[in-house]
């Protein structure tokens, strides 16, 4: 029908949101699992579509402008409708068959994703659904969660998976201009590359070895923990990576441990459910294949 009021997509809806949490396109993509092209066009559209532009570009990010503040205030309100709404729909399905999971995008980037399929062929009845964007206003919890831990929380069944082996890797190349070190003080000499939200940092590999006080010549920092890990194999420094998230990538080569440095750390990757909530086959199913699979991975 002609004239009939045009709104925003579901998917420019979430990109608004994710672009005013995070300042910038390019943070926005990986939670929302897009490319930052299409995050930018996503942006471009609404903005056409609203008649005006929702953010300002300042030297600090990306700041909701006053039209972008109005939309981003309401768009929380449209997700959590209608996350909600798909989640009840999803129960009301015969069966326990629908499991909704919530999973860190570097875990399933790296681990879970190239494993799935084998859960998929060998239960083709069961739908799973992933998310990594929650809107700060959902209110249905997740059947399971994987998340990075020192341990559940008491109203939650926990199962430890992997994560506590911490390996200091980058490529070969690296460590050939650093002259080979398999020493923490010979390493010292390089540049750490990290990601400020996790517990691998330099100050943490140093207490773990006894050498409180010995600082890395440099270090880089990155917004995401995907990025720590690309750049390690691009030789652009040296990483603290979990052992279980690089498995094929030591295998081949690509990354190398001189020395085996690395440290245990107290966090590693869990999965979670509510205590409150009986457990579905599906569920039983699912938690059977997670756990074969992250004995596979050694720590």
């Amino acid at each position: 029908m002609s004239g009939r009021k045009q709104f925003p997509s579901m998917t420019a809806l979430q990109v608004l949101l994710a672009v005013g949490e995070r300042g910038s396109t390019s943070a926005a993509a990986e939670p929302l699992a897009l490319s930052q092209s299409a995050v930018s066009k996503q942006l471009i559209g609404l903005e056409e579509l609203i008649g005006g532009p929702a953010f300002q570009r300042t030297p600090n990010g990306m700041v909701p402008t006053e039209l972008g503040a109005i939309y981003i205030e309401h768009a929380r309100t449209a997700i959590k409708a209608m996350e909600d709404a798909a989640l009840k729909v999803a129960r009301l399905k015969p069966g326990p068959r629908v499991l909704r999971l919530q999973v860190p995008p570097i875990f399933g980037d790296r681990w879970l994703l190239p494993r799935f399929v084998q859960f998929t062929e060998a239960h083709p009845e069961i739908e799973v659904q992933f998310t990594t964007f929650v809107s700060k206003t959902q209110t249905e919890t997740p059947d399971g969660s994987v998340r990075f831990l020192v341990a559940p929380a008491p109203d939650e069944e926990g199962t430890y998976l992997f994560g506590n082996d911490i390996r200091l890797v980058s490529a070969a190349s690296y460590w050939e201009k650093l002259g080979d070190p398999a020493t923490i003080e010979a390493v010292a000499r390089g540049v750490m590359l990290e990601h400020p939200q996790t517990p691998f940092h330099w100050p943490f590999f140093m207490q773990a070895n006894g050498l409180l006080g010995l600082e890395v010549r440099h270090t880089m920092r990155f917004g995401y923990y995907t990025m720590v890990i690309r750049a390690a194999l691009a030789g652009q420094g040296m990483a603290l990576i979990p052992h279980g998230l690089i498995v094929d990538e030591l295998a081949a080569g690509r990354l190398v441990n001189p020395g085996g440095l690395g440290f245990r750390s107290d966090h590693g990757y869990w999965f979670t459910k509510p205590g409150n909530i009986p457990t579905s086959q599906s569920m039983r199913l699912f938690e059977q294949w997670l756990h074969e699979e992250a004995r596979s991975t050694k720590d």
